[in-house]
């Protein structure tokens, strides 16, 4: 059987702890997938290459987890990032929780906030396999 998968996960997540954004081109149509898939996102070739991104872009959303799940420490901002290459990836955000709910007005200053990806290494809990290295997204 013919391996499909160009990106592993586990290379994606060894590039993070590098502070390396790693997608997939599509040879077809141009597109980035991030993060990796067997497919391109965008037509569904399985026609692509592993491409280093530059792990900029703009906050298009965030949320503030008061409650989190069991095991993590409450006040932490999770966000949506477009990339500059295009693709929408969900991470962390480096910034005081408590700072961006001040005054609505004041969080919303968040929307449109360019930012350099970065990682973060999250303890295991009971439900998960081991530690987990997600996007950590600093304001630049």
């Amino acid at each position: 059987m013919k391996e499909y998968y160009v990106l592993t996960a586990k290379d994606f997540y060894d590039g993070l702890k590098e502070d390396k954004l790693l997608g997939l081109r599509c040879k077809e149509c141009g597109q980035i997938t991030c993060p990796p898939l067997p497919t391109c996102q965008w037509c569904g070739s399985r026609d692509l290459e592993k491409t280093e991104l530059s792990g900029r872009g703009e906050i298009l959303t965030f949320t503030l987890i008061d409650v989190p799940p069991e095991g993590f420490e409450p006040h932490y901002i999770v966000c949506m990032v477009k990339l500059d290459e295009g693709p929408t990836i969900m991470g962390r955000l480096d910034y005081d929780a408590e700072k961006a709910t001040v005054k609505y007005e004041r969080s919303q200053e968040l929307i449109g906030k360019k930012v350099k990806v970065g990682h973060v290494v999250l303890p295991a809990d009971k439900y998960s396999a081991g530690e987990r290295v997600v996007p950590l997204f600093k304001p630049i």
